[in-house]
């Protein structure tokens, strides 16, 4: 028996790409940030130990640690929008009839998708700004905080905007949760 390679097949086995893709992205921001945050602990582990028993407080830990926190927030928030994992207050739109929550969902994603872009812009914008400012005690550019914003941005972006789709192409489908 030959498989026939209709437009829908493809189509759906694009989608599964996509999506195997996106939840990989996921994944790599998940494990960055745990890594991240390990990582925190361990500057702060030097911070007590430097402070306590060599009696000289590395100053460098603070900013560090707030560098570190910036990008453990905002990749965990950008993989929220892909595993709908955000607290959401819901139980309104849920007691409403199929076309009003319907509608409510697409003016939920497409609020994600324009808060996506225009904090990817406008992290942009602080990126650029502060390429020769340096962070205090690091030596690093203010650019790397602003950083994130960007990331996340375009994340949120690509994560809402795949949600939209899947809703779009399969309203049926939808499970009601979100």
């Amino acid at each position: 028996m030959v498989k026939e390679n209709r437009p829908e097949s493809r189509e759906t086995a694009l989608l599964a790409a996509v999506d195997r893709l996106l939840d990989w992205l996921a994944d790599i921001c998940l494990w960055l940030a745990g890594a991240l945050l390990v990582l925190l602990i361990a500057i702060f582990g030097w911070l007590v130990y430097g402070r306590y028993v060599l009696n000289d407080t590395p100053t460098w830990v603070e900013q560090a640690s707030l560098l570190i926190v910036v990008y453990v927030t905002f990749l965990g928030a950008a993989v929220g929008i892909r595993r709908n994992a955000h607290l959401s207050i819901d139980f309104i739109r849920e007691a409403m009839p199929p076309l009003p929550r319907a509608v409510l969902r697409l003016v939920s994603d497409l609020a994600m998708i324009a808060f996506g872009c225009f904090m990817a812009w406008q992290g942009w914008h602080l990126v650029m700004t502060n390429l020769r400012r340096k962070i205090p005690l690091i030596g690093l550019t203010e650019s790397w905080r602003a950083a994130p914003l960007v990331i996340c941005g375009v994340l949120m972006v690509l994560f809402a905007a795949a949600a939209l789709y899947r809703r779009w192409r399969a309203p049926a489908a939808d499970s009601g949760t979100d």
